[in-house]
């Protein structure tokens, strides 16, 4: 089995557009903790602020090439060893190739590697299991329940709180290689 090709670049100003046009689409707006149309005035303070903020890494998931979604990494706290993260594929085209668990392996991997960090956190609307599942087969923790978190759609919704420790990566890292090893991917 081959699988697609996957890099996970920094964001750069030509993405700028495609950013605000991804978080604003349908598919990506679902799963967001917001449920108004970003403001160009709006996307570009977030996008001016990301230069120079060390708290912060975002990287434009690419699938053979092409622009396809995002990672990121925020509330990077090198005194509590630290930090969230969380991603979005806004191609449907690239959902069920293994995208997803590709770039979570490639950002944990950093995060306790290159980073030394000792956890990594995320938050993860309830309804959106199967993203709160796959963060769980890679040995995240639930650890939180935060009821009527978010309004969504008029309706105050639960939203999960997961955690990763380094010593929980270190037993479950070659499982999760060998999964995506066995998809054709190369770890």
């Amino acid at each position: 089995m081959t699988a697609p090709a996957i890099l996970l670049r920094d964001v750069a100003e030509p993405d700028r557009q495609r950013l605000l046009t991804w978080r604003n689409s349908p598919e990506v707006a679902a799963y967001m903790y917001s449920d108004h149309a970003i403001s160009p005035a709006e996307h570009d303070r977030w996008f001016n602020g990301l230069a120079g903020d060390d708290r912060r890494r975002y990287w434009i998931i690419e699938v053979n090439g092409e622009p396809v979604g995002l990672a990121n990494l925020a509330d990077i706290d090198p005194t509590h060893r630290r930090c969230a993260w969380a991603y979005y594929l806004a191609s449907p085209s690239v959902r069920g190739l293994g995208v997803g668990s590709f770039v979570e392996f490639q950002v944990i991997e950093h995060v306790f590697g290159a980073l030394e960090l000792d956890k990594l956190w995320c938050e993860v609307l309830a309804s959106n299991e199967a993203v709160w599942k796959l963060h769980m087969l890679h040995g995240f923790e639930r650890e939180a329940l935060f009821r009527r978190h978010v309004i969504k759609n008029g309706e105050r919704v639960d939203v999960i709180g997961l955690g990763l420790l380094a010593e929980d990566w270190a037993l479950r890292r070659d499982e999760m290689a060998d999964r995506l090893r066995d998809r054709g991917f190369d770890i």
